[in-house]
């Protein structure tokens, strides 16, 4: 989290009505398309998304907000119309249909803890200022007092009723204000939406949401944003049972281990960690806030780190643990406020992915192909016949359906190993470009299950039943 910027806190999202909450497939993987506009979103989702298996796509906030370059302007709303920097109302609706049209569900970061600071213009020329708004005036706040670094261990009521960095808290515990939330949300899941990211959970008691989910009219995914790392006044687990949340703690443990730790160490890692159940988990290598420095950042792999950062979500999305999210970003070169390329992504004979660019990390083949196995492999097959060399070579198989191994060490990894596969000639998912490429590696596989690994440092394979040659 940062201090000294009005935004660094916020990153909410919406999931669910808590009485009837939706779940994911537990092979579903989703991505987040940072500051993408509307129209690149349906493009995308027609180019790539649907027809690589992606489940849903998490987008920035939708909502009328202030004006201003800066990302974290999308996350101080003037109103609920569908007025941003993503685009307008007809252009978010033809995303929606678009990307259903692909079998690729949308889930909307919806900020509902605060409203803009001070007064100003909105990016729809609107004028706002001293707790009046469009849809909330003075009354709708709660009085003003600032959050305090301590608060975060010493006291919850000041975490969640006092003004995160200046933006003016809205009272959730009133009922005229969840159901002006409400509505908005309902709004959004009759225009097609399938789940929200609640920003800013955390800052709100767990009740309030509860009482805002009960109203909508649905059962849309909902999880939570709620930073807990341990020793906090909140705990992420009092917000557990309006729907998932996010699980901080992965990022920043499953990045020390890739960045200065040793593989060998993530087995069994659930329990070590002191994780929430996977079926409530949110799980990103990184997110928006953390890969800046912000919201409970530490030593965060991102996509600066290259091959290491791919290697990364390879294990994330391998692994049967949580919802995993992908996150798609944007070059900021080191300015943490810079909002997004002005090039489109999408621009007719041309693609903007490059390193000064949109960074599409989702595009990477590794990534791509990591997320492919999940849906192959599921999330009930155990892991069986761990291995590693107590160092930084891994290797496990996912009941009798999958097989991976990653190589984060300096030396050549050949190894025979069990693999719980049947006999044949396995494709590399990893290596592949669609379901019916086979140029890359190759895994043959004995008639007693065992295979010879061989990886050059850095690299991984990853192979499943369904991808076999022979």
């Amino acid at each position: 989290m940062k201090n000294n910027k009005f935004p660094a806190f916020a990153s909410l999202a919406l999931v669910a009505s808590s009485h009837v909450m939706a779940t994911p497939s537990s092979t579903s993987t989703f991505v987040h398309l940072f500051e993408w506009s509307w129209a690149d979103i349906a493009n995308e989702c027609e180019a790539f998304l649907g027809p690589q298996g992606f489940k849903a796509v998490q987008i920035s906030p939708p909502n009328e907000h202030i004006a201003g370059e800066q990302w974290w302007t999308r996350y101080q709303p003037v109103s609920y119309e569908l007025t941003s920097r993503g685009g307008n109302r007809a252009q978010f609706i033809d995303m929606i249909k678009r990307c259903k049209a692909q079998g690729i569900d949308i889930y909307v970061d919806a900020v509902i803890n605060h409203m803009a600071h001070g007064n100003g213009i909105s990016i729809a020329g609107k004028t706002y200022g001293n707790k009046q708004y469009p849809i909330y005036e003075p009354k709708d706040f709660h009085k003003p007092c600032a959050i305090k670094s301590e608060d975060y261990v010493n006291d919850a009521w000041r975490v969640q009723n006092c003004e995160l960095v200046g933006l003016h808290d809205l009272d959730t515990d009133s009922p005229r204000v969840q159901t002006t939330i409400a509505g908005y949300l309902n709004e959004l899941v009759k225009l097609g939406v399938a789940g929200f990211r609640l920003d800013a959970s955390k800052h709100m008691p767990a009740k309030d949401i509860a009482a805002i989910l009960k109203q909508l009219q649905h059962s849309p995914l909902i999880f939570q944003e709620v930073i807990d790392q341990g020793g906090e006044a909140i705990t992420a687990d009092t917000y557990l049972n309006n729907g998932m949340v996010t699980e901080f703690k992965y990022s920043v443990k499953l990045s020390h281990v890739f960045k200065k730790g040793r593989l060998a160490s993530l087995k069994g890692f659930e329990k070590d960690w002191d994780l929430m159940p996977s079926d409530k988990a949110i799980v990103f290598t990184d997110n928006h806030d953390n890969q800046r420095g912000h919201g409970g950042a530490g030593d965060i792999v991102t996509f600066q780190d290259g091959k290491l950062y791919e290697l990364a979500n390879v294990f994330m999305l391998t692994y049967p643990y949580g919802y995993p999210k992908v996150m798609s970003s944007y070059n900021f070169n080191g300015d943490t406020d810079a909002g997004g390329p002005t090039e489109q992504v999408h621009q007719s004979d041309k693609l903007n992915c490059n390193d000064q660019l949109w960074q599409c990390e989702h595009r990477k083949p590794y990534i791509t192909g990591a997320m492919r196995f999940r849906a192959q492999t599921g999330k009930s097959q155990s892991i069986q016949h761990w291995w590693d060399n107590d160092k930084n070579q891994i290797a496990f198989s996912r009941g009798d359906l999958g097989f991976v191994a990653i190589n984060r060490g300096s030396q050549v990894m050949n190894v025979t190993l069990q693999t719980g596969l049947p006999a044949g000639v396995y494709c590399d998912e990893l290596s592949r470009t669609s379901a019916n490429d086979c140029s890359g590696k190759t895994v043959s596989i004995a008639r007693d299950g065992k295979a010879n690994i061989a990886l050059k440092p850095m690299d991984a394979l990853a192979i499943h039943r369904f991808a076999q040659v022979n």
